[in-house]
C-alpha cells in the first residue's frame, strides 16, 4: 500500500510520516507547495529514506492542485490519504481558517475520490465540541453547540464535510491541545499554551520560586504530546473495521488549567499558583458554572473583554482568543479510542514526566524574545560567531541565539554528526550555520581549523571559547593523576589561546573582533576539589586581561564570564549536582549574548563578587568556610572511579550551603 499525506511539513504531519516510515511498508507521498519544496527535501534527506515522494500541490486549488497526470498514474494505488494540513492557530483570522480548514478539506476529498483511495483520514480537533458542557464522546458531533471562534467553526465545518460525503470511506481523529515531543520537547512554533511561556520566564527572572502566587480555578484543559498523537494515529489508521468512526486523542483525565500551569512553572523555576477555589467551593456545593474562575472564563469570551485583552496581555504576546479558550467546558470521553489502542502500549504520558522537556526546548529554540532586541540584531546581523563546544549545552543554545538574531554561528566541536544535526535544525528554522569540526585538544588540528575559517569566511567577528573540561577531584585523589592537570590545561587554556591567536590576524585586518571566554565563578570563589579546573580558567582570564591592553588599539576586545553552575552534560557525572540549584543553558547563553552585544571586560554574579571580596578582605575566615564545605561535600563516584555514588545523603547542612552559595561548584 502507499500513502498520501498533506501537511507533512507541519508538526503533526512530520511526526506521522516518521511513524509510517518506521512501522509500515510502501511509498509515502507528501503534498508540498512549490515554495516549500526545498524545505521538504531537506526533511526527506534527514529521514534518509527513499520511500518518500514529493507531490507538488496547494490546499487552495481544486484537487489540491495535483497534476492530473499524477492522479491518473496513481489511481487505485493510494490506500490511505491522510489530511493533516490545516490552520492550528487560535489567533488566525477568518479568511486563513476558511481557506485552509474548509476549502482545503473539500479539495482533499475531491482528490481522494479521484484517486479512489481506500480510506480518507481526517485530522479534526476537539474544538468541534465548541461550548458543549459535560461529556462529549467519540460518537457525538452536532449537539447544537456554539462555536465561538473562526478556528472552532471551520474545524466543525471541515469535519462535517468529511462525514456528509459518501464517495470515500473515512476516519476522523480529534486531538486535544498538541504540545511538543514528550522525550525531546521538540515543537515547531509558539502556539496554544506556549504563548504563556514568556510570562513564566518573566516571573522566574523577577521573583524567587518560593513566592506563592494566588490564582483562580480556571476549569479544565487537555494537552497531549505530539509523539502520542502520531503513534496513536498510525495504529488506529490500520485497524480493520473502524471506518466511519472518530477517535479522541486526548488525556483520559481532564487536567485543571492551574495544574498544567504549575507543572510548567516548576519546569521554568518560576513561582507557582495556589488556589483553594475548587476544593473550598466544591465543599460548599457551589455549582462549578458560577464559581469565580468559571465566571472569569465566560467573561473573557465577550467582545469587550477581547478588546481589553488585546490592549493588555495582547501586548505581552498572548492573543485574546488563546486566553479566552484556555479551558474546555467539555469532558472528552476517549473510551472507544483507548479500547482501540489496548495492547499497543500507546498511552498518554503524564505532563509531569515531560514538562521540563517542553520548557527547555522553548527556552532554547523558540523564545520569540530572542532576536527581537534591536541592539542584539544590530550587533549580530550577518556576523560570523565562532562557538567552540557547540554540540551541546551552552554552546548549542548560544548557536541558536546567534542564528535567531540574524547571525551565522560557526559550530566547532569534535562530533561532526551532532554539528550537522544542529545546523540542519537551524536551517529548517530559517537560519544558517557553518559546521567546522575540530578536536580542540589537538593544537595542530586547531591550526588547520584557523586556516580553514580564515579562507572560507568573509569575516570572523566573534569567538566564544566555550569548550571546556571540568574535573572535580580532591588533591588527595589526584596524587597519581597529574594528567588531570595536563589535559584540563590543554583544552581550557592552551586550546583556547591557540584558537584566538590563529584568528587574530584576520581580526587585526578587520580592525574589529570580540572574544568571549566562558570562565567560572570558581575563579572568584576558589571552591575545593577544583584545583585543575579553576587553575585553567584563571590562566585564560589572566592571559586575556594582559593581551586586551595590547589589542585594544586594533579594535579587539575580550569578555570573561564567570559563569555559575549550569545544568549541562559536563556536570552530569557528579550526581551530587542533581540536587543543586543551577541555571539553565539558555540562561547561560543569554549571558553570552550580553557579552557579545555590550562587550564588558567581565560578567560576574553578585555571589562571585562577594567571594572575591571575601578572599581579599577576610582570607582566613573564607578558607575556614571552604574547608567546612570540603568536609561536607564528598568526592563524587566519578572522581573515585566508582559506578554508584558512595554517599547520597541530603542533609540540611549541604542543602543550606547549596542554597546560600547558589551557583558555586562544590
Amino acid at each position: 500500500m502507499s500513502y498520501l499525506v498533506t501537511g507533512a511539513t507541519g508538526f503533526i504531519g512530520r511526526h506521522l510520516v516518521e511513524q509510517l516510515l518506521a512501522n509500515r511498508d510502501g511509498d509515502v507521498h507528501v503534498l508540498t507547495r512549490p515554495a516549500s519544496r526545498a524545505r521538504m527535501e531537506r526533511r526527506i534527506a534527514r529521514w534518509e529514506s527513499d520511500r518518500v515522494r514529493v507531490v507538488l500541490g496547494d490546499l487552495t486549488e481544486p484537487d489540491l492542485g495535483v497534476d492530473p497526470a499524477w492522479v491518473a498514474q496513481h489511481r487505485g494505488e493510494v490506500e490511505h490519504l491522510v489530511h493533516v494540513a490545516a490552520v492550528y492557530d487560535m489567533a488566525a483570522d477568518d479568511d486563513a481558517n476558511r481557506a485552509a480548514n474548509v476549502a482545503g478539506t473539500q479539495h482533499a476529498l475531491e482528490l481522494a475520490a479521484a484517486l479512489g483511495v481506500g480510506c480518507f483520514h481526517h485530522v479534526s480537533s476537539v474544538a468541534v465540541a465548541g461550548d458543549h458542557r459535560g461529556r462529549f464522546d467519540e460518537s457525538m458531533f452536532d449537539e447544537g453547540q456554539h462555536l465561538a471562534s473562526p478556528y472552532h467553526r471551520t474545524k466543525f465545518v471541515a469535519e462535517q464535510l468529511v462525514r456528509d460525503q459518501e464517495r470515500v470511506p473515512w476516519r476522523v481523529y480529534r486531538p486535544a491541545i498538541v504540545v511538543g515531543h514528550s522525550e525531546t520537547g521538540a515543537m515547531d512554533k509558539v502556539d496554544g499554551p506556549y504563548y504563556f511561556f514568556g510570562l513564566l520566564k518573566r516571573l522566574r527572572d523577577t521573583m524567587p520560586s518560593w513566592v506563592p502566587l494566588v490564582g483562580l480555578d480556571l476549569g479544565d484543559t487537555n494537552v497531549v504530546p505530539v509523539d502520542y498523537v502520531a503513534a496513536a494515529m498510525d495504529h488506529l489508521m490500520h485497524l480493520p473495521g473502524r471506518d466511519g468512526e472518530a477517535f479522541h486523542l486526548v488525556d483520559p483525565e481532564p487536567q485543571p488549567v492551574l495544574d498544567v500551569v504549575n507543572e510548567l512553572c516548576a519546569a521554568a523555576g518560576a513561582p507557582r499558583l495556589a488556589t483553594s477555589d475548587r476544593g473550598l467551593l466544591g465543599a460548599l456545593s457551589v455549582p462549578a458554572r458560577v464559581r469565580p474562575g468559571a465566571l472569569l472564563t465566560q467573561a473573557l469570551g465577550t467582545a469587550p473583554a477581547r478588546l481589553l485583552l488585546d490592549r493588555t496581555v495582547g501586548r505581552a504576546g498572548i492573543p485574546a482568543d488563546v486566553l479566552a479558550h484556555s479551558s474546555f467546558p467539555s469532558v472528552f470521553d476517549s473510551a472507544a479510542t483507548r479500547e482501540a489502542l489496548a495492547g499497543s502500549g500507546i498511552e498518554v504520558p503524564p505532563l509531569s514526566s515531560y514538562a521540563q522537556h517542553l520548557w527547555n526546548f522553548w527556552e532554547e529554540q523558540l523564545d520569540p524574545a530572542v532576536g527581537r532586541d534591536a541592539a542584539t540584531r544590530a550587533t549580530l546581523e550577518g556576523k560570523h560567531v565562532v562557538i567552540t563546544g557547540a554540540s551541546s549545552g551552552i554552546g548549542r543554545v548560544t548557536a541558536w541565539r546567534v542564528a535567531r538574531a540574524g547571525g551565522v554561528p560557526v559550530l566547532v566541536a569534535r562530533s561532526k554528526d551532532k554539528l550537522d544535526e544542529i545546523a540542519a535544525d537551524i536551517a529548517e528554522a530559517g537560519g544558517r550555520a557553518v559546521v567546522a569540526p575540530c578536536d580542540l585538544s589537538d593544537l595542530e588540528a586547531i591550526d588547520r581549523l584557523c586556516e580553514q575559517l580564515t579562507a572560507d569566511l568573509p569575516t570572523i567577528d566573534v569567538v566564544v571559547n566555550n569548550a571546556g573540561r571540568s574535573i572535580r577531584r580532591s588533591l588527595k585523589l589526584s596524587q597519581d593523576r597529574f594528567h588531570d592537570f595536563e589535559r584540563t590545561m590543554q583544552l581550557n587554556y592552551f586550546g583556547a589561546v591557540r584558537l584566538v591567536m590563529g584568528l587574530l590576524p584576520t581580526m587585526r585586518a578587520q580592525r574589529a573582533g570580540h572574544v568571549v571566554n566562558i570562565s567560572s565563578i570558581g575563579v572568584q570563589t576558589h571552591p575545593p576539589r577544583f584545583s585543575a579546573y579553576v587553575a585553567s580558567k584563571a590562566a585564560l582570564d589572566a592571559w586575556s586581561t594582559v593581551v586586551a591592553s595590547e589589542l585594544v588599539g586594533n579594535g579587539i576586545t575580550f569578555t570573561s564570564i564567570h559563569m555559575p553552575l549550569v545544568r549541562t552534560p559536563m556536570i552530569a557525572p557528579t550526581k551530587l549536582y542533581d540536587r543543586f540549584p543551577a541555571i539553565s543553558p539558555a540562561q547561560a547563553a543569554d549571558l553570552v549574548v550580553t557579552a557579545i552585544v555590550r562587550k564588558p571586560h567581565e560578567i560576574n554574579t553578585a555571589l562571585g563578587n562577594l567571594g572575591a571580596i571575601a578572599h581579599t578582605v577576610t582570607p582566613k575566615t573564607t578558607f575556614q568556610v571552604l574547608y567546612r564545605a570540603y568536609k561536607i561535600f564528598p568526592d563524587s563516584a566519578a572522581a573515585k572511579g566508582e559506578l554508584e555514588p558512595a554517599d547520597r545523603r541530603t542533609d540540611s547542612e549541604r542543602a543550606l550551603l547549596a542554597k546560600v552559595f547558589r551557583g558555586v561548584h562544590w
